[in-house]
């Protein structure tokens, strides 16, 4: 029979061994608790985080979408009136009531101090003088001299591709603008073999096409 002292000191005994499962049980429920918590605090940053850059990622693609130079998809055909002849390809055009300068796109005639300036102009006057003209955009659109870069279309016929045919304008490939660059360059070929136009001056006779 168990002595009546002994009762206390099994009792203490229980009671200290109890307490301590009960602190590992209550240590493990805490630990798993707060990997819980802490995981549910995560995936709630990493959704906030997610949406954040999202917005940024749409705002600064707003930015840089309003920031980019037209293009060919962007700007549209414009018809005009011719009301001056510059020289053999930069002419004065009247749009929507406003007077605007057009550089013809990948030619170039010679300056008023060279050769076949007077020649060249007046083909270019022949085709293009008080006519209606269709101005088809490039790529580029405004030259440095804030002149309108275009091909000029008088109905069905570019200006362009007839002055480089007759001999008046050599080809001239200021990039981006290259388009009609391969067929140019054929039609000045012929031209210059031919001996029509300015060709017989030797005002084109630099030996490039690249400006």
């Amino acid at each position: 029979m168990i002595k009546a002292w002994l009762f206390p000191v099994l009792a203490a005994f229980c009671l200290a061994s109890c307490q301590a499962v009960v602190d590992r049980m209550a240590d493990d429920i805490a630990d798993q608790v707060s990997e819980q918590v802490v995981d549910q605090v995560n995936t709630a940053v990493a959704a906030q985080v997610g949406t954040a850059v999202a917005e940024l990622s749409a705002a600064m693609s707003q930015d840089v979408s309003l920031s980019q130079p037209a293009s060919d998809d962007s700007a549209e055909e414009e018809i005009a009136q011719v009301t001056r002849v510059i020289d053999g390809d930069t002419i004065d055009v009247l749009i929507d009531g406003k007077t605007a300068r057009i550089r013809y796109v990948q030619i170039n005639t010679p300056e008023r101090d060279q050769p076949c300036f007077r020649e060249s102009t007046q083909a270019n006057a022949e085709l293009v003088a008080g006519k209606t003209v269709r101005l088809v955009p490039s790529k580029r659109l405004i030259d440095p001299f804030d002149r309108l870069l275009r091909y000029v279309y008088v109905g069905d016929i570019m200006v362009e591709r007839v002055l480089v045919e007759e001999g008046f304008a050599e080809v001239v490939l200021y990039p981006p603008n290259d388009a009609h660059y391969e067929e140019f360059v054929r039609l000045e070929a012929e031209a210059a073999a031919a001996g029509r136009g300015c060709h017989p001056t030797g005002i084109f006779d630099d030996g490039s096409t690249t400006r």
